[in-house]
């Protein structure tokens, strides 16, 4: 069991009149990482691209704790202004698909190598999340901008802490959540490539604790640590988990990489598709923990966090998937 509970309640050093500014604090990961700091006692300045949609950050914190500005990290005098005056940055901008304005070029990369130049020239400590997956040989363009987008930080700010999360679950989590939607209406659930490929979901808050420790200086700086669950999954027995929860019974129907990427050609241009050719190919390739990472000690464990399981999560929040939301009788 995690301990975030007794982990997030202001004990430990006093952190004074600190000011963290968390690029990126308004998605999903965002506002768990900005009620860890501010539980902590921070003062946590949000940079964000809209700011009028960001309100509901303001009461996870004191009056006045928690302050939205307006940010773009495609440009760089914006970023400036975020990280003027603050004692630590923490960068969480990614997007899932690239299109648009919001390329991944355009955000894992020049994004991520704006705010470390920031930093750097105002000497100021970064934390960076990237991803688990993130190579500059992946097939899938969301990996390699991952990479390039480390290596910009790196350059940078050399004693940079990099995350590399799993898939990251949690209520207000794209990736149950998502599957967990598509069951209430869909026939059949798809198993890109057979359902084989093997997960690692890490707890969010979990996540935002470890990002907190390294804020608070607990993490090795300039390490890269990847950040996983206790159990390994495949993708079909993390859909199977899933039905269970939400008490439904759907048939996994099997689709070859090859076809799944011919159909994802045809539907990603539509807003909000569910599958790109890009997620294809990101899904040939297995999200876990190197063995590397867990013997050098770059894990939750090694930051002293013991990491939540997935059963005692998923129930706190896919049950309003159920035919009778809370009222329905689950067996055990």
């Amino acid at each position: 069991m995690s301990d975030m509970t007794s982990d997030m309640a202001m004990t430990d050093r006093p952190v004074g009149d600190s000011l963290v500014t968390v690029f990126g604090g308004s998605g999903f990961l965002g506002r768990h990482v900005v009620r860890a700091l501010a539980r902590r006692g921070y003062r946590v300045r949000v940079a964000v691209r809209r700011p009028e949609l960001a309100g509901f950050l303001q009461p996870l914190g004191f009056v006045g704790q928690i302050q939205v500005i307006q940010a773009n990290v495609r440009f760089p005098d914006s970023v400036a202004r975020a990280v003027d005056g603050a004692h630590a940055v923490v960068n969480l901008v990614g997007v899932l698909a690239s299109g648009g304005k919001q390329t991944y070029d355009a955000v894992h990369v020049a994004g991520a190598k704006a705010i470390a130049e920031a930093c750097a020239k105002m000497a100021v400590p970064l934390v960076h999340v990237s991803a688990l997956g993130a190579d500059a040989s992946s097939p899938s363009g969301y990996g390699r901008s991952k990479a390039e987008g480390e290596a910009a930080v790196r350059a940078a700010v050399p004693d940079a802490v990099i995350f590399r999360p799993s898939v990251v679950f949690g209520p207000e989590d794209t990736f149950f959540n998502r599957f967990a939607g598509m069951a209430r209406f869909a026939p059949a659930l798809p198993l890109i490539g057979g359902g084989a490929t093997k997960f690692q979901p890490v707890f969010v808050g979990d996540v935002a604790i470890a990002i907190r420790k390294a804020v608070d200086g607990a993490a090795k700086a300039g390490t890269v640590y990847e950040l996983g669950g206790p159990e390994v999954r495949s993708f079909r027995e993390l859909m199977e988990l899933m039905l269970r929860e939400i008490c439904a019974r759907k048939p996994l129907v099997s689709i070859p990489f090859g076809l799944a990427g011919l159909m994802a050609s045809l539907t990603q241009w539509i807003p909000g598709a569910p599958l790109t050719r890009d997620q294809v190919e990101m899904l040939k390739a297995d999200n876990v923990v190197s063995d590397a990472a867990k013997t050098e000690g770059r894990t939750l464990a090694g930051l002293d966090l013991t990491p939540t399981a997935l059963e005692v999560v998923l129930p706190s929040y896919l049950w309003r998937f159920r035919k009778a939301g809370q009222f329905t009788r689950v067996e055990v």
